[in-house]
């Protein structure tokens, strides 16, 4: 069973999921990164391109959601070297240091509290200039009036962009263009409104975005007809 809540990190969510039975899972690009507690290990989910798909045992999974952008100044890395993979932290960290988080994290009577104590202990302080892009592309604001409204050229974004986001702008905003779209379709909307909505073309464009994004016709992965 999965559940969610805002974090005290601002933008952040933290969650848990709880898995009875073998199976498996499809994760969609967010824009976002997550520092994950499974098993007595921590690990570090990168930002997607793709969906990124998980076969799974019976286990309970904790993990704090970063804002997109905000995780690499917690971890210290560009994103961009953690592009589509699942890390362990001691792979980032000093596995000492990693040892005693994993100690404090196993002993916690909320493992989910702890987490996000741990992060919020370490975080730093929101970069202005990235949440600033971030809310424009996810408004739909164009990717060069928004470089243009934050004072950056078309390479200065990109390479900002990649550090903060693992990818370029213009795959940050698409991502977030197919998170709105779905996130009205899952409200009942249909397919034709939501991308119509959200920007897309038309609908053969939004079911082309989530063939590629998330590696499944658009009715299958929400478990509905267009309507």
């Amino acid at each position: 069973m999965y559940a969610e809540r805002p974090s005290r990190l601002t933008g952040a969510v933290v969650w848990t999921n709880t898995l009875s039975g073998a199976g498996s899972g499809r994760v969609l690009p967010d824009g976002c990164m997550d520092l994950l507690w499974n098993e007595g290990r921590l690990l570090v989910a990168g930002p997607d391109t793709r969906a990124y798909v998980i076969d799974s045992e019976p286990s309970t999974w904790v993990g704090l959601r970063f804002h997109p952008g905000a995780a690499p100044a917690f971890l210290g890395v560009p994103a961009y070297e953690l592009r589509d993979r699942r890390v362990e932290l001691t792979e980032l960290w000093p596995a000492a240091d990693v040892r005693r988080l994993q100690g404090r994290l196993a002993t916690a009577a909320d493992p989910a509290t702890a987490l996000e104590d741990v992060v919020l202990e370490r975080a730093a302080p929101p970069d202005p200039l990235l949440t600033g892009l971030v809310e424009a592309l996810h408004a739909g604001r164009p990717v060069a009036a928004t470089a243009d409204e934050l004072g950056l050229g078309a390479r200065q974004l990109h390479r900002r962009s990649l550090a903060a986001f693992g990818y370029g702008p213009k795959t940050l905003a698409r991502i977030l263009r197919l998170q709105r779209a779905l996130a009205l379709a899952r409200r009942g909307v249909p397919f034709a409104e939501a991308a119509a909505r959200t920007g897309f073309a038309d609908q053969a464009h939004l079911a082309r975005d989530v063939k590629e994004l998330a590696g499944l016709p658009l009715g299958e992965l929400l478990g509905r007809r267009g309507g």
